[in-house]
Parts: C-alpha cells; structure tokens; sequence
C-alpha cells in the first residue's frame, strides 16, 4: 500500500467514525458518544479512537466541525436573486437546521472552540455576511453591517435554542416568524413605507466603498470611518 493509499484509508476511518459518532450524538447526544460506543459500532478497537481524535473530547470536536461543514454547504448565495429574501431564506435555512438536528446545534454553540471548529463556523459566518453586505449595497440595511450580522446571529441562535429547549407539543409554531419580523423591522428599511434615511444611506455607501476608485486607499479608509460612525 503507497502513501497515497494509506491517506485515504485513515482518512476514510476518520469520517466513518465522526458519522457514527454524529448519528449516536443524535440518538442519544453527547452522553451516548463514548470511545466504546463508536468504536463498537464501527467495528474496531477503542486505539483507534484515539489515534484519530485524542480522546472523546476531540471526537466531538471532529461532530462539530463535520455539522459545521454541513450547515455551510446548504448555504448557498444566489446573486442575482432578491438580497431581502435570500437573507431571509437562510434565516429559514438556520431554524430549519437547528430543529432537524438539536443535539448536534446545542453542540455546536457550547462547545469550547477549537482551531478547527472556528475555522468551519466562520466558513458559514462569511455567507452571512456575504447576503448582508448585499442587502446594504442594494440601500435596505438600516444598521451597520457589523450590527445586523450580530443581531441575527444572536436572535437565530435564540430561537431555535429556545425551540429546541420547549417540548414539541408546546412549541409556539410562529415564534421564528415573529423573531424574523421583529428582526427585519429593526434592519430593514422598507422602501415604500419609510425613507432610507441618512444612516441607511451611509450603510449603503459603505457597502460601495471598495468600489470607489476615484478615492485614495487612503481617502476610502477615511472616508469609511465617517461612514462607520455615522452608521452607529
């Protein structure tokens, strides 16, 4: 067997285990994820947990990062599609993630970090950003990018921390819908209603910036921290 081959038989391994580890993890969560029973059920000795992960701790880590890596394939950027819905299609893709998977989503936002697990969080953090960023250049983002990506981040992870949390049959259905609108109200401008106003528009501008080449690197650096302040 040359290097080649061996690489991919361990690396084989490897994912055999964290997908086993991540179906007992859904049975059972985190309690029911030992060295012994993953290794059981894969069929082979407890070293060979420990080669590939350390220790138990490490094999959740190793879930994590695999529910992380997961989460951010189905995310997907369509950019020539709507930048208010497409924002609002992955808030829909966040809840509908967390509730088919709650032990895995519990871990996910419990776990101590790791170089890894950071890594695959803020792969999926930057297509967050990526929809709101659209949102702002296309004039309907109210607040600072930085304050809209926290904002719905604290709130999505609220909610189905809060679904998940309550028994299903008592479960408010459209707690994720009034979390959403509350949410848009406060980021979005709504361009028939009510005027952009000058912090949305600066918002707007500021999502423009890099695109201004008739500004210095020097000039759109300054020229971006007027628009930052204002937009606080």
């Amino acid at each position: 067997m040359d290097g080649t081959e061996s690489t991919r038989t361990r690396d084989g391994v490897r994912a055999r285990l964290v997908e086993i580890a991540a179906g007992l993890l859904a049975e059972g969560g985190p309690a029911a994820v030992t060295t012994r029973s993953v290794a059981q059920a894969a069929g082979v000795q407890a070293p060979t947990i420990y080669r590939h992960f350390g220790d138990k701790l490490g094999l959740l880590d190793a879930v994590v990062v695999h529910g992380y890596e997961t989460y951010t394939g189905r995310k997907h950027v369509d950019p020539d599609g709507d930048p208010v819905t497409g924002l609002r299609d992955g808030w829909d893709l966040h809840v509908g993630f967390g509730l088919a998977n709650p032990a895995l989503f519990r871990l996910m936002h419990a776990a101590l970090p790791s170089d890894g697990g950071n890594a695959a969080a803020e792969a999926g953090g930057r297509v967050l950003w990526q929809r709101v960023h659209r949102v702002a250049a296309a004039g309907r983002l109210r607040v600072s990018e930085r304050r809209a990506v926290d904002l719905i981040r604290s709130a999505g992870s609220g909610v189905v921390l809060t679904l998940i949390d309550t028994p299903e049959p008592d479960r408010d259905p459209g707690l994720a819908d009034a979390a959403w609108d509350a949410l848009a109200a406060a980021i979005l401008t709504d361009p028939v209603t009510s005027p952009a106003g000058p912090v949305a528009a600066a918002v707007t501008l500021r999502a423009a910036l890099p695109e201004l080449t008739a500004f210095s690197a020097a000039e759109r650096e300054l020229l971006g921290e007027w628009l930052d302040r204002l937009a606080r």
